[in-house]
């Protein structure tokens, strides 16, 4: 996903009301700016580092830009707009970056499918044979290379999963898809201390069938992209 205009740096000050933040910009002007992403976002909530920002231009936004990317406790970068991960993932399918999810016709987002009135973030199709691909946008590291998801308990997260497991009962394919939007991961796994339902939810989900994949991100002022599978565990 190339970005133009290019992001904007800043110095991330503070994150409040969930979809609040404050940055300081290079000539040292304040400035508020949208928080795309209603998780706890543990540790990416770093004062006095670097982040990035997009900016817009429609006059009907109470706010003039959206946090992008931001400097984590241990340094590394992550994405924290998470309305950009289906973006990531249908152009990743597209490219041909994630191989597991190629040979399909048809790609639309956002359809709505299931019992518990769920909207599948993308689904694949072709001749006699629909793929549901549900996408989660990680930023939660764990050090050493590893991260996890999620980062607050999601009992949306959960609802997916159990709409995923009847769409395998149905005969159709499932895949849960980590979109790691953070530099320097290796490994993806399950938070469960954070959320021990989803966890339970998610055991119960790969023994039925639900296929899991994880695709890390390269993140520039420029370009994000997803670039690299990563193991899942």
């Amino acid at each position: 996903m190339k970005l133009d205009p290019p992001l904007e740096s800043a110095v991330f000050i503070k994150r409040y009301k969930r979809f609040f933040t404050d940055v300081e910009l290079p000539d040292g002007s304040p400035l508020t700016i949208h928080c795309a992403n209603t998780g706890s976002m543990s540790y990416c909530q770093n004062p006095d580092t670097a982040c990035w920002f997009s900016r817009s231009d429609n006059p009907k936004r109470k706010l003039p830009g959206t946090l992008e990317i931001v400097t984590t406790t241990s340094g590394l970068l992550a994405g924290v707009n998470t309305s950009r991960s289906n973006h990531l993932v249908a152009e990743a399918i597209q490219s041909g970056v994630i191989k597991e999810l190629q040979g399909y016709s048809d790609m639309t987002g956002e359809v709505r499918y299931g019992e518990e009135k769920s909207r599948i973030d993308l689904l694949l199709e072709k001749v006699g044979e629909k793929c549901f691909v549900e996408v989660k946008n990680v930023t939660l590291e764990a050090g050493g290379g590893l991260a996890r998801f999620p980062d607050a308990v999601t009992t949306r997260g959960a609802k997916h999963l159990r709409e995923l497991m009847r769409v395998v009962a149905e005969g159709q394919r499932a895949v849960l898809l980590y979109c790691v939007q953070m530099t320097g991961i290796e490994r993806v796994a399950v938070a469960a201390e954070v959320d021990p339902q989803y966890a339970a939810t998610l055991s119960e989900a790969i023994k039925a069938g639900v296929e899991v994949l994880a695709y890390g991100c390269k993140l520039t002022p420029e370009e994000i992209v997803i670039d690299r599978k990563v193991a899942f565990s």
